[in-house]
């Protein structure tokens, strides 16, 4: 039995958790996954020294960094993880719909109100509903159909970035309203809590594995993006402009496209 640890300096929320186990779903090496996504760390136990495991990481793109690998006694504690756990089906449900029904609220608002930061974020919602029922979708799916599903969603995820991009330039280089301000922030404050309680759900879920602390939490990207809208709202309020609205959209926009680029990388 062969312990690695590495560093992954792109892994920083459940999302990438989620794309990381579902890389490695059908390799028979792996004995376990432990994730520590505080201190960006991934801990694999396998039974050996496989070169797909450094391969299909490195696909990811995620910044990863072997830290060492040590030999370890067999463990019999460390059995494969169960994705067919109810618990852990249930969990993801959960959070599935809430980052589906937050995709619906904030896209209807971003078209109400004008608003391109609410679009782009209501696609980042969007983006993670994605990479949790891709997780569901594995539990009894023959490998080959769980990445034709993972490339279908990546296309239109990147698909509808890229349309939202283009968007923004036209609206840069037009002449457009300024979007409703107090839209733009009730509904990203809702957002980030709906966020916050996601993260909080996960992290609860895996308190008996080690080195999960809520500090996660404040370090998410999605939090971070839920706060960056809040901001621009204010500014738009404050200078009564549209860009800081258009900025934080196009901010988003890329994350996004980025989310599909790594989605897509699942399915090769």
């Amino acid at each position: 039995m062969f312990k690695s640890i590495y560093h992954v300096a792109k892994m920083d929320c459940p999302s990438e958790e989620s794309m990381i186990r579902l890389k490695f779903e059908d390799l028979n090496s792996i004995r376990k996954l432990v994730f520590d996504l505080e201190k960006r760390e991934l801990t694999i136990y396998h039974t050996s020294k496989d070169p797909d495991i450094e391969k299909r990481l490195s696909a990811l793109n995620l910044g990863q960094h072997l830290q060492e690998i040590t030999e370890t006694p067999n463990d019999n504690s460390l059995i494969p993880e169960s994705a067919t756990d109810r618990s852990q089906a249930k969990l993801l449900w959960i959070v599935l719909l809430i980052n589906f029904g937050f995709f619906a609220i904030e896209s209807i608002a971003g078209l109400i109100s004008g608003s391109m930061g609410l679009i782009a974020d209501s696609l980042d919602m969007l983006a993670d509903a994605l990479v949790y029922g891709l997780s569901l979708w594995a539990v009894g799916a023959m490998v080959a159909r769980k990445k034709k599903v993972a490339s279908m969603s990546g296309y239109l995820q990147l698909t509808l970035a890229l349309l939202g991009l283009i968007e923004i330039v036209r609206r840069f280089i037009g002449v457009e309203t300024v979007p409703d301000f107090k839209t733009m922030i009730i509904v990203s404050v809702l957002a980030l809590v709906a966020n916050s309680i996601c993260l909080y759900l996960l992290q609860k879920s895996k308190s008996e594995e080690a080195h999960m602390k809520a500090s996660m939490i404040f370090t998410s990207n999605d939090v971070i993006i839920n706060a960056g809208i809040i901001i621009a709202g204010i500014l738009v309020l404050i200078t009564q402009s549209k860009f800081p609205d258009l900025i934080i959209g196009s901010i988003v926009f890329l994350v996004v496209v980025r989310g599909a680029l790594r989605i897509l990388k699942l399915g090769k």
